[in-house]
Parts: C-alpha cells; structure tokens; sequence
C-alpha cells in the first residue's frame, strides 16, 4: 500500500500586511484541499568583501521568532499542519528552493504594491517567482 501525497503550499511570509493575506490565503486553501502549508521567512545580509558580521546567528533566531508570532497571528487555531522554514537567502531564490525541495503544489506570495498605477505591479520577489516557478504561483493583495 502507498502513502497518499499531501497536497503542499509553500507561501512567503515577511510580515507585511500583504504577506499575512498571503499565508490567511494559503491556510485557507489548504484547508479545503486537505493540505500542508510551509511558511518560509528569508534573511541576508549584503555581502561585504573581507567583513565578518558578527551575530549573525541572532538573526536567524530572531527571524524564527517572529514567523512563529506571525503564524500564531495569521493561522490562530487552525487545523492545517504548518511547518516553518528560516532561510539566509535572498527571499525569491529561498522560496524556488523550497517549492522545488518540498515538491510544492502551489507557491503563494503577497503583493508588495503601493496603490495605484504601481500597485498593479508585481513586486521584485513575486514577479521572479512568476517566472521561475516550477509550479502555479498564487499572488494574494494585501489589504486595500
């Protein structure tokens, strides 16, 4: 007998009100689909030549702690599986590995708009996303 594939969501979270759309969407769907939803938060530091940045380490605990507060926030007492991912990435590549790694069904991100004109624009990480995917994207406004 084989183990029934769960269905899988990776969705970015950064904690702007456009990325907790974006994981409310994700349980959501994820909810009606009988799915997981991996929530990923990424970090970096500029790459400065011959500099050693000290504490690195904290920012990566830091970054942790806070998707943790985000996801209680957002997911409250959902019933879907959640697991978290801290990655020292640039956000858009963080997200492709994980989508790839986990075999993703769907990768969701939010919309970092600004209203008007520009915010029919997609923002640096969702239109990279859009075009290197290995799976559907979904791109979820933030609040208006």
């Amino acid at each position: 007998m084989t183990e029934e594939r769960v269905y899988t969501i990776v969705v970015g979270v950064d904690g702007s009100p456009a990325s907790r759309e974006a994981l409310r969407w994700a349980l959501w769907h994820a909810g009606l689909t009988h799915g997981s939803v991996t929530a990923l938060m990424a970090w970096d530091t500029p790459l400065i030549y011959n500099w050693e940045v000290p504490g690195l380490e904290d920012f990566g605990t830091t970054t942790a702690r806070y998707l943790d507060e985000v996801i209680n926030e957002v997911g409250g007492r959902t019933s879907v599986p959640v697991s978290k991912e801290v990655a020292q990435a640039h956000p858009a590549r963080a997200l492709l590995d994980a989508a790839r790694d986990k075999g993703a069904d769907l990768l969701v991100v939010g919309n970092r708009g600004h209203g008007g004109l520009t915010g029919a624009l997609l923002g640096s990480v969702s239109q990279y996303c859009v075009h290197h995917a290995h799976c559907p994207v979904v791109i979820v406004r933030g609040p208006q």
